[in-house]
């Protein structure tokens, strides 16, 4: 007899990815040996995988040059649930609708994660951040963010912070026209 067993791949593509990044952040950790530096790296990697994971979100979705900040935080909330299998909240407008945050209930990259007491400094979620910077950059939109509010430092949700700077100019490499 035969058993038939069926897994939930969401599940265990989560599982994957939280295993797989903690363990990138544990060599990096061992590796530097300063979680100020670590925290850097973080960002500088999730920066370069928004300026690559931009061509796929625009291709998977079909989606356009965004309106308004409005309509940016509605996409950045799709690629959440397309590539991270969750669904932010968007909160927090400034009054100015220049600023809005990302709350998390549950964020998967730190799903199966305990930081020990001296790397607690450790912005562990910094990937995060340097993938919606890196994103939006190659959509001319220069931003910050970074996380405000972090599960494995005792808060309730995770809450990234994203706050627009320019807009930049479409710029033709030198020597085309």
């Amino acid at each position: 007899m035969s058993r038939s067993t069926r897994f939930d791949t969401k599940k265990v593509n989560s599982e994957l990815v939280t295993l797989t990044y903690g363990t990138l952040v544990a060599q990096m950790v061992k590796d530097l040996d300063n979680p100020d530096d670590v925290s850097k790296q973080l960002d500088r990697i999730g920066y370069n995988m928004g300026i690559r994971l931009i061509e796929d979100f625009l291709s998977k979705t079909g989606t356009g040059r965004c309106l308004d900040l409005k309509d940016t935080a509605d996409k950045i909330q799709t690629a959440f649930r397309l590539y991270l299998g969750v669904q932010p909240n968007v909160v927090n407008w400034s009054p100015a609708g220049d600023e809005f945050s990302f709350v998390l209930e549950s964020n998967p990259l730190t799903e199966l994660v305990e930081l020990p007491e001296e790397f607690k400094q450790l912005k562990y979620c910094n990937i995060i951040c340097g993938a919606i910077r890196g994103a939006l950059e190659m959509v001319q939109l220069d931003v910050q963010s970074w996380v405000v509010q972090d599960q494995l430092k005792g808060d309730q949700n995770t809450e990234i912070r994203v706050k627009f700077i320019r807009r930049l100019e479409d710029a033709m490499p030198a020597g085309e026209d």
